[in-house]
């Protein structure tokens, strides 16, 4: 297995037990209505699996419960979107870079993908440009995917998360499932009107990465001495840290980043769009899986 995607997988191990891993694995299965399925052969029942999906004829003949699967008729595309620009280089509420929270994130719903046969491509992109990855199986082109995220850094273009769902509503005629990858400043890049197009249609899933929290304590200085001065990766400049030190820039900030993430929740939320949130890579198997209960529920 390839190294970004065992990654994934070791983590997914490691953050959620075989039940969890299991659900999710069938809320990912119900988020296309009307997926059209094939019996394909019977299973020992384990705990966490639906009890409507028992044959219990089988299971009297057995001795034990069994589990009726299915195998997809139609094939799905998955198309992940990412903003690969210098904004996911920033540290987020967990403390690690946001591309490691993203890589996580689309490694889970990708890997999610394959193991029910659909092929997964990418768009993602900058300022200087959107590029996209072919919607294709195997674990090969979703370990290319992780890479293309991977590799943002402080000296990345700067982010323009509009631009790469512009390129998805011009490019992609067929429906799809779009998983978005955003940082909390995504949405005022772009349009209510232009999400609302693009959930018409596509099936959405929005996943936004917390900012760092600048009310925390700032972080001491390393053992040379050296300062540890928090610094922007959009423009570079200095940050104040911990904003705390001030009643007033609190209070400031505190309304500022409220006002933001209400602006961002509503204009989601009017479009028909499922969002979820992940401060930190631990958060993220949970977070999926809210997201894609809450989508089948109907938000």
């Amino acid at each position: 297995m390839t190294a970004l995607l065992h990654r994934v997988k070791s983590k997914m191990f490691i953050f959620a037990h075989r039940k969890a891993r299991g659900l999710l694995d069938g809320e990912y299965g119900s988020v296309f209505k009307g997926r059209s399925l094939d019996f394909d052969d019977l299973r020992a029942y384990v705990p966490g699996d639906e009890v409507r999906d028992i044959d219990w004829k089988a299971s009297a003949r057995h001795g034990s419960p069994l589990i009726r699967r299915y195998v997809a008729v139609r094939q799905q595309q998955v198309l992940l979107v990412a903003d690969t620009g210098r904004n996911m280089a920033a540290e987020s509420l967990g403390g690690e870079p946001k591309k490691d929270i993203a890589v996580m994130a689309l490694g889970v719903l990708g890997s999610l993908a394959l193991n029910h046969g659909d092929p997964v491509g990418l768009v993602h992109g900058d300022t200087t440009g959107t590029r996209a990855l072919p919607v294709k199986a195997g674990e090969a082109n979703l370990e290319r995917i992780l890479r293309k995220v991977d590799d943002v850094g402080r000296h990345s273009a700067p982010s323009a998360p509009g631009e790469q769902l512009g390129f998805v509503e011009r490019t992609f005629r067929r429906r799809m499932l779009l998983f978005v990858v955003a940082d909390e400043g995504a949405v005022a890049e772009t349009t209510e009107r232009q999400l609302r197009r693009l959930r018409a249609q596509h099936e959405i899933l929005w996943l936004t990465i917390r900012d760092a929290d600048l009310t925390a304590p700032a972080p001491a200085a390393d053992p040379a001495g050296r300062g540890t001065a928090l610094r922007d990766v959009v423009g570079r400049a200095a940050v104040v840290h911990p904003v705390a030190a001030s009643p007033k820039v609190l209070a400031a900030y505190q309304l500022a980043r409220t006002e933001r993430d209400a602006s961002r929740s509503a204009m989601l939320r009017r479009a028909g769009i499922t969002e979820g949130y992940a401060g930190s890579s631990h958060e993220v198997v949970p977070a999926i899986f809210s997201l894609l209960e809450s989508h089948r529920r109907g938000g």
